[in-house]
This record gives structure tokens, C-alpha cells and sequence, in this order.
């Protein structure tokens, strides 16, 4: 039997598609792809910004203490909502992370998720993120909806919300470091 140019590259392609759904070359061909396909979040319109009612929130921190949303009165915060376990989180938290290097200290960030800490630690370490977690209590009320993972907020100063995004969003683009500049300086 005489193999063709073209049947040899339709067996590759074949197992290439194969190795996506059997080998870990898959998951992170998958995480990749929804890096690729995903974009800068929208920006609300000023006048149409919801401002947040207070910010009386329990959460935990990385050590598992409690803490209040309220020491984030007066800051730039982005919140989001994320899952280990869910691959659009994944891909996302790649970009959080720069964003946390380029702007930690100046302002706010609440990486939230709902898990135990052993899988969560695991997966940071494993990514090797250093942004802090912060646990979300079931049940607790929130100044704002909590929205399936991946998703964000971003607050400015006043507590206007200025990006409320679903989904898997880049945060490391210019148009979203151009906002947290003008919003930091405010």
C-alpha cells in the first residue's frame, strides 16, 4: 500500500485533533485558544455606571480570616470571580496576574472564588500566581450580584461600577491600563 502526501497529512491532523481531547497538549492548547479569543473588556458609559450600595461584604482572605469589603472604600478594585476548575478561568488569570504586577498597591484586587483552600493553593502554586485569593462565604450578602465564573467588576473610586463583564476577558491590554490609569489618578 502506497501512502500519499495527503493521506499522511490527513493522519496527522487527525491525531493532532485526537491528541487535544486524550493528552495534556490538549489542555493547554485549549487554555491558549481561549486566551486568543478573548478581548479587552467593554468600558459603561459614565452616565450609565451603577454605583454599588455600600460595601458592607464578609469575605476570607488567603489565610482564611475574615475581613470586610469596606477597607476598599475609596479604591480602584477589580473583582473576579474564578474557578480552578474551570478552563476560561484559567486562561483569564494569566492576564489578572500581569495586571496585579503592574498595579498592586495601588489599587485593589479580590480574586474570588468559592472553593476549599487545598485545591486552590495547588493551583496557584502549580501557575505559580501570586496575586492574593480571596474566598467568597456562601450565603453572605454582596453589594453586587455574584455572577458565574469567569466573570469581573471593576470599581472606581466612588464605587461606580465601570466594567461588569461575564465571561473570559484579557485585562493586560492598553485600553484597560489606560482606564486604571485615569481611575487611579481621579
Amino acid at each position: 500500500m502506497k501512502l500519499t502526501k495527503k493521506t499522511v497529512l490527513n493522519v496527522l491532523l487527525i491525531l493532532f485533533v485526537v491528541s487535544f481531547f486524550v493528552t495534556p497538549l490538549g489542555h493547554y492548547g485549549k487554555v491558549l485558544l481561549n486566551r486568543l479569543f478573548s478581548f479587552s473588556p467593554s468600558i459603561i458609559e459614565e452616565t450609565a455606571r451603577e454605583q454599588i450600595a455600600d460595601y458592607d461584604w464578609k469575605l476570607k482572605d488567603d489565610e482564611w480570616n475574615f475581613f470586610s469589603f469596606e477597607k476598599s472604600r475609596g479604591k480602584v478594585v477589580l473583582i473576579n470571580f474564578w474557578a480552578s476548575w474551570k478552563l476560561p478561568s484559567e486562561a483569564e488569570l494569566a492576564s489578572i496576574q500581569k495586571l496585579y504586577d503592574r498595579y498592586k498597591g495601588q489599587m485593589d484586587f479580590y480574586i474570588i472564588t468559592n472553593e476549599e483552600r487545598p485545591p486552590v493553593e495547588e493551583f496557584m502554586q502549580k501557575h505559580e500566581f501570586t496575586f492574593p485569593v480571596t474566598y467568597l462565604i456562601i450565603g453572605e450578602k454582596a453589594p453586587f450580584d455574584i455572577l458565574e465564573p469567569p466573570a469581573s467588576y471593576l470599581l472606581d473610586k466612588k464605587g461606580n461600577i465601570v466594567i461588569k463583564k461575564e465571561g473570559i476577558s484579557d485585562w493586560d491590554t492598553a485600553e484597560v491600563q489606560k482606564l486604571l490609569d485615569e481611575l487611579i489618578q481621579e
